[in-house]
């Protein structure tokens, strides 16, 4: 299974920018090369010659992750394994010294995209994922993955100004989602370690520049945010999130059943839920009368909203 992407010409420090602002992405990689193989012996045969001293740090660490359905092999570590041997290989031929490398992506990051004969080399300029946006220090039971719920408020009718309701909260990610958008701070605000740090001809003044211009772009806003939960525990939770994230004071915490969140009514906005579903939290059946109170809850108490559940069980 191959995930889709967006491709763009730009450079290596281009990537800087897009690591620091995108929201949904989950990683950005930079093309070095693309050729035929169709074995792992011509991996090796082609990454041996590429000029990797021109690429990675000395003394420097780099790991290797991969993308792989090819036939030649049952496992995609053995692709990782002859990536990562070609550049030792080749770096240990002009530096005399083995270079470190390693699991963590903590330093330069080579990522392989090889589907049948096709293969792909990359630097992955983020190293850890980019749609984990680290303000989540108490992730809560089966989480929303912050990328994931970032792209699901864009896909939305939501207008960064009017009300948004979300019942289930949860951690809060969906709210704290939604208040980052609505005060325009992106991700990039909440780390500090990315993989293109560690690739030679990293200009560390543009990722001071592009954190300063971010950080003025921040405005002040009040935005009627409403999150509630039936677990006392996991609100506590949400609030030390939003409190990580810097939208504490946008977003009204309650403890209360689904039913009784608090919805305006003097403003059409987006209610938006991330209930239990049978293959994550719940018995499939036990959560038929859940679903039925949902569309009540929206039925009843949101005329004029736009409403989505965002579910596994349709």
């Amino acid at each position: 299974r191959f995930v889709t992407g967006l491709k763009l010409f730009i450079t290596l420090n281009d990537c800087i920018k897009l690591n620091l602002n995108l929201r949904c992405a989950s990683q950005v990689l930079y093309s070095l090369q693309a050729f035929k193989a169709i074995d792992a012996q011509a991996i090796y045969s082609e990454l041996v010659q590429m000029p990797w001293e021109e690429i990675i740090p000395d003394p420097g660490y780099f790991s290797v992750t991969s993308n792989v359905s090819n036939e030649s092999i049952n496992n995609s570590m053995f692709a990782n394994l002859r990536v990562k041997d070609a550049i030792v290989d080749r770096l240990r031929d002009i530096r005399t010294e083995r270079p470190k490398t390693g699991a963590a992506l903590t330093g330069t990051v080579i990522h392989l995209h090889w589907k049948d004969d096709f293969a792909e080399i990359f630097i992955d300029t983020t190293g850890d994922s980019i749609a984990r946006h680290g303000y989540r220090k108490i992730p809560g039971l089966a989480p929303m993955l912050e990328g994931l719920a970032a792209a699901t408020i864009y896909a939305s009718k939501w207008d960064n100004k009017s009300p948004f309701i979300n019942p289930m909260c949860g951690s809060g990610t969906l709210a704290i989602e939604a208040a980052l958008m609505a005060s325009n701070k992106v991700p990039g605000l909440f780390r500090s370690n990315y993989a293109f740090m560690h690739v030679l001809g990293y200009d560390a003044s543009i990722y001071d520049k592009e954190r300063l211009n971010i950080e003025a772009q921040i405005i002040d806003v009040k935005v009627p945010i409403f999150a509630s939960d039936i677990s006392s525990k996991a609100i506590e939770n949400a609030k030390l999130n939003a409190l990580a994230a810097g939208v504490s004071e946008m977003i009204s915490f309650s403890v209360c059943d689904f039913y009784e969140t608090h919805v305006p009514e003097d403003g059409a906005g987006v209610m938006m839920v991330n209930p239990e579903y049978g293959d994550r939290l719940g018995d499939e059946t036990a959560l038929e009368e859940t679903y039925g109170r949902i569309g009540d809850f929206m039925k009843k108490k949101c005329g004029g909203y736009w409403g989505y559940v965002f579910t596994g069980n349709l």
